[in-house]
């Protein structure tokens, strides 16, 4: 498996003397999405923020597995001499951190999950797929009118604007960075989750989870547990799946808690 140079956004000091923070933007997303929280982290830590593949400005790839995500992470760490990193993923970010753990766990330092679990999800992203690509992008004027387009069947505003960050005008056209044909026939192996095989990851992990989501609930905590014995839970009241951005001091605040660790 060759791995994918991916796109980097870096922030705070290169000289720290304690190892870096990984954030690992979801499914849709970019490392863009990760600016304010990488901000509140910055100083005096070293935050290394990717855009995974097919997303952002990170390579386009037919391949899409968390083993692939991982390939590219350890490749990621070894350009910039990092041993050991703390890595942060939120949903699909966090399967792939998770995946890193549990396959290379002498490379992670420690392990924070933001709203999602090690389990396979049941299919939720079909319609949400199909209204990215029913937009016609020859003849959009700005974002706002592709906002416009999409709040007919994506009545959330801030589900678009998050998704609306994938959408770039290069060269006089407009063109989605996020690659949505590999992302949709990749969704069974973004859903779902490989086979541990026995594998656990033994140092400090959070599991950070929004209240108003379902995305981690009662029914996860037993494989959590199998997978990752010293996982900590804490509930964020009120957040739903996009918590780092609807509650940044409480997120950070309980990240700082594992950084003392």
């Amino acid at each position: 498996m060759i791995p994918l140079r991916l796109h980097l956004r870096e922030y705070g000091t290169a000289d720290d003397v304690r190892d870096p923070i990984v954030l690992l933007h979801g499914l849709f997303g970019a490392s863009a999405n990760w600016h304010g929280i990488a901000r509140r982290l910055a100083p005096g830590r070293r935050i290394l923020v990717p855009d995974l593949r097919n997303h952002g400005r990170s390579p386009h790839d037919p391949r899409m597995s968390y083993p692939a995500m991982a390939a590219d992470l350890i490749a990621l760490l070894d350009a910039q001499g990092i041993g050991e990193a703390v890595l942060v993923g939120h949903s699909m970010g966090g399967k792939a951190a998770m995946w890193l753990a549990l396959d290379q766990p002498h490379r992670v330092s420690a392990l924070a999950v933001a709203d999602m679990a090690p389990v396979v999800y049941p299919p939720r992203f079909g319609g949400l797929l199909a209204a990215l690509g029913g937009l016609t992008l020859d003849g959009l004027a700005d974002r706002r009118e592709a906002d416009a387009r999409l709040a007919e069947t994506l009545p959330d505003a801030a589900l678009r604007a998050y998704l609306l960050q994938g959408l770039a005008r290069e060269d006089g056209q407009w063109r989605w960075r996020t690659n949505l044909p590999v992302l949709k026939s990749s969704m069974p192996e973004i859903l779902g989750f490989p086979d541990p095989a026995g594998r656990q990851y033994p140092g400090p992990t959070l599991f950070l989870y929004g209240t108003a989501s379902d995305y981690l609930t009662g029914a996860h905590l037993k494989p959590i547990r199998r997978l990752f014995p010293l996982a900590r839970l804490r509930p964020l009241p009120g957040a739903g799946h996009w918590l780092y951005a609807e509650q940044p001091e409480t997120f950070t605040a309980a990240l700082q808690g594992l950084l003392k660790d």
